[in-house]
């Protein structure tokens, strides 16, 4: 008999979730206490952008597998629930809020059958599942909790789900890892890597993998300040190191830093984790990699400045890129977003252009002024700044675009601009970490 899941929380990660698993073969009930979120959903639409997701999404819908519902008793005849809710950094410090987990599985635990499995996807500090799972028993003793921690990227969600990297699985018994097993069946099939983990070790593996890759980034944007210092290139640097398989050349390019929902806040709940467990000094290095990644962010600022005048008042800016990240609409800690608003403070009138953000920016950040297309962003610009690495503005032809701006500086917030085309068409052409030669 096939499996059938419930997916709480219909966010990012849930809706992502809830319809994958639907592709899979499950019958699957997404649960949230959100009635837009649900109506959304239910018509189809997806109320977030994520390429290919809204088109199987509608696929899911029509096979019959997939529905979404307010109703939290709609579940009381699955066998596998996933928690997929968010854990945003708490208002007045660094930890995880983890309110809406404990709150899912509160309602989620007296409805449950017998010999059902409660996984957690979200990204929790270590500790957490134990503690979940010690609740759930008091409520519902015949059942048991598990951690699979998810690792998608914005942008390829969808891939990241149906055909994963490797599979990571925290469990207390040999029946939940069967059950799991049983879900991720055609995964397992295809030999994608299985792990499996205690409690403690499934929750870390997440936020060790987040903290290495913000390690990587701000390691290179380091970098790319020395080379500044010294009149060196960071993206000939990065190219020479990413050779080295030690190394490896992913996330080795310099730029304004990251953002997103996820690497900030998990680095920072990572550190007052290791707090609270007594362990602070071994994460004491992330406090540096945080600080060299808002760094980015002030040295563009410095590079207009240089360009420009130290005032900008009066100073038309225009700005490539409000997501914090290419193939995505989400706004949050966006290094883009966040350079506009600082710059616009400081008196400039800024305009900014992204091919999907703009309704997440303008939300955030209704001051700021939004253009609808490139050119309209560009026109009467006195220094124009590329801040997020889509690739229709990795198209651009610049000759195209001279004749619209008042001066033609471009910064390349991302190094992932043609420097010599750019160049060969009379721009002014700037980067974080290489010369001007």
């Amino acid at each position: 008999m096939t499996l059938k899941i419930s997916v709480i929380g219909t966010g990012y990660l849930g809706a992502t979730h809830a319809t994958c698993m639907s592709n899979l073969g499950f019958e699957v009930i997404g649960v949230d206490v959100d009635p837009a979120k649900i109506e959304s959903l239910s018509g189809g639409t997806i109320p977030f952008y994520e390429p290919r997701l809204q088109e199987l999404l509608q696929t899911e819908l029509k096979s019959g597998r997939l529905s979404f519902s307010t109703d939290f008793n709609s579940i009381s005849d699955c066998d596998v629930h996933f928690i997929c809710v968010g854990t945003p950094q708490v208002a007045d410090g660094l930890a995880a809020d983890l309110t809406y987990v404990f709150s899912a599985l509160e309602a989620i635990a007296p409805v449950i059958k017998d010999g059902s499995l409660v996984v957690g996807k979200s990204t929790v500090p270590v500790g957490t599942a134990a503690r979940l799972r010690a609740k759930l028993l008091e409520v519902n003793p015949n059942t048991d909790l598990a951690w699979n921690p998810e690792f998608l990227r914005e942008g390829f969600a969808v891939e990241d789900t149906l055909n994963p990297n490797r599979l990571v699985v925290g469990v207390t018994s040999s029946k939940s890892e069967e059950i799991l097993r049983e879900v991720y069946a055609r995964n397992l099939a295809a030999q994608i890597p299985w792990v499996v983990a205690d409690l403690p070790t499934s929750e870390l593996v997440k936020v060790a993998a987040n903290a290495f890759l913000a390690t990587k980034i701000s390691f290179i944007n380091a970098m790319a300040e020395i080379c500044e210092a010294a009149g060196g290139d960071v993206t000939v640097l990065a190219k020479a190191i990413g050779y080295d398989p030690r190394i490896g050349s992913r996330f080795l390019q310099a730029g304004i830093g990251f953002g997103g929902g996820c690497l900030p806040k998990d680095i920072r709940a990572f550190m007052a984790r290791a707090e609270e467990l007594g362990a602070e000094q071994a994460l004491e290095f992330l406090r540096e990699i945080d600080s060299i990644n808002l760094r980015a962010r002030s040295r563009m600022i410095d590079l207009v400045r240089r360009d420009l005048s130290e005032d900008l008042r009066g100073k038309k800016i225009a700005v490539l890129g409000a997501a914090f990240k290419p193939d995505s609409d989400d706004v949050r800690d966006s290094p883009a977003l966040d350079i506009a608003v600082q710059i616009q403070a400081a008196g400039a009138i800024v305009s900014v252009h992204d091919p999907k953000a703009i309704p997440n920016a303008r939300a955030r950040f209704p001051a700021l002024n939004f253009a609808e297309s490139i050119e309209a962003c560009v026109t009467d610009a006195q220094l124009v700044l590329h801040l997020t690495e889509w690739k229709v503005y990795r198209e651009i032809d610049p000759l195209k675009l001279i004749g619209l701006v008042k001066s033609p500086i471009i910064i390349d917030g991302r190094n992932a601009l043609d420097r010599d085309l750019w160049r060969s068409a009379g721009w002014n052409f700037r980067a974080l970490g290489r010369s001007e030669n």
